[in-house]
């Protein structure tokens, strides 16, 4: 049976694609084949080497991606350090504060002719109606009520005013209870020294034909007080400086402003004095009734 026509004509393409394609094959070492293959690599490497050019390009976004990532790990390591040395190099600063300010008490410590022991400023209670610290000694370690309290260079700064087994609180010579006895270092004349709270110390009762100078020391007097009461603080301890006098010609007295030698309110440690033995004096031992030998 012969095939239809369609076929036929299906098998001549065929047949005609077949010998063509081993023509081609026949042929593709000639040199007109051969040229027009360069002629074909030829008009064809611009876009050969634009798709080589965007691969590149494409890599090099990627790696470029790559390298802002690590930058970016490496910058947080690097901030993170910086950080750490930061923390460290404040606690080295606070640390060598503390102890330019303990060197500073024990130096003090060493030039008192009186026992003392050190404490450290636990908390403060500072506003208008008081000026308060609390220690962090008490009975433990000697610390008694009345006892004066002293800061950097040996300058009163309080008084222990109650005393547990672990803890002390002292009224800071700023608090408007204390009362000093003062003695201007230059004219030698004597006042009443009284807290202001955040304002300065004020020096009363200072006799008006004595002369005091702007920039004078004041220490404290030491003098006996009435009916034989010695004075609560050693004599000689440092106090302030003079900045303000106040007098009037038909007065007799005139008034001094003082501001403190330690900032009062700043203050991390203090050496408190447990011997010194002012204020009331001991009691006479009672008469006795029996004969004397």
């Amino acid at each position: 049976m012969l095939a239809s026509p369609s076929a036929r004509r299906h098998l001549i393409t065929y047949v005609a694609l077949l010998a063509v394609s081993l023509l081609l094959l026949a042929a593709s070492g000639s040199g007109p084949v051969t040229e027009l293959r360069k002629g074909v690599g030829f008009a064809l490497s611009p876009l050969q080497n634009s798709l080589r050019q965007a691969t590149r390009s494409a890599s090099s976004i990627l790696s470029t991606f790559s390298d802002i990532d690590q930058l970016r790990q490496q910058n947080a390591a690097l901030n993170a350090q910086v950080a750490e040395l930061q923390a460290r190099n404040q606690q080295l600063q606070a640390m060598a504060a503390q102890n330019q300010q303990l060197t500073e008490l024990l130096n003090v410590r060493s030039s008192l002719s009186y026992d003392s022991v050190a404490a450290e400023v636990a908390s403060r209670r500072i506003s208008e109606q008081e000026r308060v610290i609390t220690l962090d000694h008490g009975t433990d370690v000697g610390i008694a009520v009345n006892d004066p309290v002293l800061g950097a260079g040996g300058a009163l700064v309080g008084q222990v005013v109650e005393v547990g087994s672990n803890y002390s609180q002292a009224l800071l010579i700023s608090d408007s209870r204390m009362y000093v006895a003062g003695l201007l270092e230059t004219s030698r004349a004597v006042g009443d020294i009284e807290g202001q709270s955040e304002r300065p110390l004020v020096m009363t009762n200072i006799p008006a034909t004595d002369v005091v100078n702007l920039g004078e020391t004041v220490v404290t007097a030491g003098i006996e007080l009435d009916q034989g009461i010695r004075s609560p603080y050693p004599k000689g301890l440092l106090i302030g400086t003079v900045v303000e006098v106040h007098r009037a010609p038909d007065q007799l007295f005139q008034t001094a402003l003082i501001t403190p030698a330690v900032p009062l309110d700043e203050l991390e440690y203090v050496l408190v004095i447990t011997n010194y033995g002012g204020g009331l004096p001991a009691l006479s031992p009672a008469p006795s009734d029996s004969p004397l030998p």
